[in-house]
């Protein structure tokens, strides 16, 4: 089983590493192993439901954007998903769609089939125009059926207002709950 992660080195940025796990429910950490090093930034990647492919955000056109490698050969081809930036790539688990968050804080979803080997990339399109709330990171997961996403949305404001996000910070939650359930 492969792991993957971003390392930053002075000379290249964040690059993309893989990590072999010998047995995933004892996991022994293998021998690090650099997937893709180039003068860009390349961060969040995410391995297909195939293990095939990895998309990644990379910072090489001067702005981010989503971007498909085949694994574990990353000179075997590349292609750029996004325009117009991309922030956070997640592959759909039936295997034939990748979405991603959009740099405005939308979803977009690409169909994509694989023939021989080959990665087709089809038309990238909105999934939801609705704008997403960005806490900072990936505010987005897909459901296993890939029909839904559950994520922090802005609340709709009335027509004229401003709108405004709410956030509640819960502290000594588990003091709470050992309080109201004692015993436990």
């Amino acid at each position: 089983m492969k792991r993957l992660s971003s390392t930053r080195a002075s000379e290249t940025g964040d690059d993309l590493w893989t990590l072999d796990l010998a047995d995933p429910d004892h996991p022994i950490a293998g021998k690090p192993e650099v997937f893709l090093q180039t003068p860009a930034d390349e961060l969040i990647p995410q391995f297909s439901p195939d293990g095939r492919w990895i998309a990644y955000r990379s910072d090489e056109t001067g702005s981010a954007e989503i971007y498909v490698r085949p694994y574990p050969n990353a000179s075997g081809g590349k292609w750029q998903i996004s325009t117009g930036g991309g922030l956070y790539p997640l592959w759909s688990k039936n295997g034939r769609e990748l979405f991603y968050e959009t740099a405005d804080n939308r979803i977009k979803a690409m169909d994509y089939t694989v023939l021989g080997g080959a990665f087709t990339p089809g038309k990238v399109r909105p999934w939801s125009g609705r704008e997403l709330f960005y806490p900072g990171t990936s505010n987005l997961d897909l459901a296993p059926d890939g029909k839904r996403f559950v994520v922090l949305s802005l609340p709709e404001a009335a027509s004229g207002e401003k709108e405004s996000v709410h956030v509640m910070m819960l502290e000594n939650f588990f003091d709470e709950v050992r309080r109201k359930i004692p015993g436990r």
